[in-house]
């Protein structure tokens, strides 16, 4: 599986560190036209403000949003859940669109505010590495959306069909499971077109 990691912002190499831990050939994604030889993107987090001004600066929201189309997975975590969302708190211009979901940005607070927390999560079986810097949260979904995991009772982790959005940074510890589990989202994804 070749996974790409939007490269214009944002924890990088991290994500391709963990995806070739997880069994994934990972690339950084830097222009438009590297999408087409990929089974699947993970957009990380950063600033999810940067990240959609750089998208809109350099053609990828249409790009993204064609590459979600043709029924290929995408995995957002902190700012690139925020950039996946229907909806922002706050009246802010979403970006991508896909995935119905309100989400309200540095819900929990500022940088020093940051944990690390174990994380049940549906369809992993042992609870995973959760890293929360300025995390955003998911304040509501459609009915489409399958909640994956909470926190305090706040959704944090959740999937809509080929569309996969965590709160926190799954890429800043050695538990690999996220990023495996996007990956079979991307095998069972190119098995359904094939």
């Amino acid at each position: 599986m070749k996974i790409g990691v939007l490269a214009l912002q944002g924890a990088v190499a991290e994500h391709i560190r963990s995806l070739e831990a997880a069994g994934a050939e990972a690339v950084a994604i830097k222009r438009v036209e590297q999408l087409d030889e990929l089974q699947g993107l993970v957009i990380p987090g950063g600033e999810s403000t940067t990240i959609g001004k750089l998208m809109r600066k350099y053609g990828f929201i249409d790009a993204i949003r064609q590459f979600s189309a043709a029924g290929k997975p995408l995995f957002g975590t902190c700012a690139g859940l925020i950039v996946l969302a229907d909806r922002i708190e706050g009246n802010e211009e979403a970006h991508l669109k896909l995935m119905d979901m309100t989400v309200a940005r540095n819900a929990f607070g500022r940088q020093r505010e940051s944990f690390e927390t174990d994380l049940d999560v549906k369809g992993i079986n042992e609870p995973i590495r959760a890293v929360f810097i300025r995390a955003p949260l998911i304040k509501e979904v459609g009915a489409g959306v399958e909640v994956l995991s909470t926190y305090n009772e706040e959704i944090v982790t959740a999937r809509q069909g080929t569309l996969l959005a965590a709160s926190y940074h799954p890429e800043l510890t050695d538990d690999f499971r996220l990023h495996a589990y996007f990956i079979e989202m991307a095998k069972e994804a190119a098995a359904a077109k094939a």
